[in-house]
């Protein structure tokens, strides 16, 4: 009997009920490296190379090298403000669709090594590694695929060689990374003809080379995208997928932004949503857009939307010519870190009295409090670990009339966060109204009114 079908046969409803386990082995569940990455709830991107310094998004290859110039790079400063925020990995562009490289490569002319920055033997990625690791953080390496520089791009089998022995330089000459990113942008080669990458050969790689680093792109194969870059998870966020719906990196069609955004509640691998967007309206720091920074009200309730919904977070910061985050975004994330300890102070659980009972194929979670608070937002989290598998939920307060619903949602996994208007309650019930497998009830973290 599939569990679809157990789960409709009296004996699943009755083992719903009881809150036993689904058999262990059944369903999709993390590794231990998805663990930790998700785990982190909070990532800064870095994008910064030749367009910080042409005032550009995507530049078109034909940079001199020489623009690179960062007087005052200070990639431990990045960490140390990575940190201090409350975020738990950093990511850098080690080469963006301009082909310039953030280190001495031996695949190209186009990087670092031929400008005048650090006498020519400067290394941004060394550096930013080198700086994730002393404030203890993990550290990330994103190279695109789109190479608007070299010559090999669009002869497919030698461009895929090439990108091979940069991906291979980044993977053994830094130490251990935590994540490697890829996008799936393609574009037409100097030639006239479009690239074909080789996926499998490049996953693998990083597989070899990398093997305790979660590897991010559309189609994963450990994180995929969550379908926009508004940092916005989709409700519902399962983070087990059909690898059929979106089966290569920039696959578009039909259902493919429905797949991303949702996942599959029937999904046969896990492959949780990373969330991104950036502080500001572009992914380069412009000196226009200096006045544009999401506030930190923004940027709470952007991280509601993602790590509130089963997502992780990845927040673009991009470094100033300078080579040093604006005092603008930074005052942001600062003030975004003292939002959420002011939005999430956790209401006090010593004498709450909490109790499990089934309701239906059910069950709900009661919390009665010592003494009646007012309440802002609760936090669900299920145990992630055995798997995800409430499908449908919703939030109780217990007022001296009664019950009044709070909210009401679809899948919790790693974590749903559910806001409301403030009101003073002697008592919370969770009631999951319907899971894909028995469960153990999720837990709840009950957050008092600023």
């Amino acid at each position: 009997m599939n569990r679809r079908a157990f789960l409709k046969s009296a004996a699943g409803l009755a083992a719903l009920a009881a809150g036993t386990r689904w058999r262990q082995g059944s369903r999709p569940r993390p590794t231990a490296a998805q663990l930790a990455w998700q785990r982190d709830e909070l990532a800064l991107f870095l994008h910064f190379g030749v367009n910080t310094f042409t005032d550009r998004e995507w530049g078109d290859g034909r940079e001199d090298p020489a623009i690179f110039a960062p007087a005052g790079l200070d990639a431990r400063a990045w960490a140390k403000t990575a940190r201090a925020a409350g975020f738990r990995a950093l990511i850098l562009t080690a080469k963006h669709h301009d082909g310039f490289c953030l280190w001495p490569t031996r695949t190209t002319a186009h990087s670092v090594a031929k400008g005048p920055w650090r006498g020519g033997r400067g290394d941004v990625v060394r550096e930013f590694v080198d700086a994730c690791r002393a404030e203890g953080l993990g550290a990330g390496l994103y190279l695109s695929p789109w190479d608007r520089n070299h010559p090999a791009y669009g002869d497919s089998p030698r461009y895929n060689d090439v990108y091979a022995d940069q991906l291979t330089e980044l993977l053994t000459q830094y130490g251990r990374l935590n994540e490697v990113w890829f996008d799936g942008a393609n574009g037409e080669g100097p030639n006239g003809k479009r690239q074909v990458y080789d996926w499998p050969r490049t996953f693998g790689l990083v597989k070899k080379l990398q093997p305790n680093a979660v590897v991010f792109s559309d189609a994963g194969p450990d994180v995929r995208w969550c379908g926009n870059e508004s940092g916005t998870a989709g409700e519902p966020n399962w983070s087990t997928v059909d690898p059929a719906r979106v089966p290569a990196p920039g696959v578009s069609g039909p259902g493919v932004i429905d797949a991303l955004q949702h996942g599959d509640r029937d999904g046969t691998v896990w492959r949780p949503a990373e969330a991104d967007t950036s502080i500001r309206p572009g992914w380069f720091h412009h000196p226009a857009e200096d006045a544009r920074v999401k506030s930190a009200e923004r940027l709470f309730d952007i991280y509601c939307r993602s790590v509130g919904r089963n997502s992780k977070l990845l927040l673009n910061v991009p470094p100033t010519r300078d080579g040093v985050l604006h005092p603008n975004d930074v005052a942001s994330l600062m003030a975004f870190l003292d939002l959420r300890a002011e939005r999430f102070i956790e209401v006090n659980r010593r004498g709450n009295r909490a109790s499990s009972t089934a309701v239906g194929a059910g069950r709900q979670l009661e919390v009665r409090l010592t003494t009646p608070v007012r309440i802002a937002a609760v936090r669900l989290e299920e145990d992630i670990e055995h798997g995800q598998s409430v499908a449908r939920c919703s939030v109780h307060g217990g007022e001296s009339s009664g019950w009044r619903e709070l909210a009401r949602g679809t899948t919790i996994g790693y974590a749903r966060i559910e806001r409301f208007t403030p009101v003073a309650v002697s008592a919370i019930r969770v009631v999951v109204e319907e899971a894909i497998a028995p469960i153990p009830m999720p837990t709840i973290r009950i957050f008092a009114a600023p």
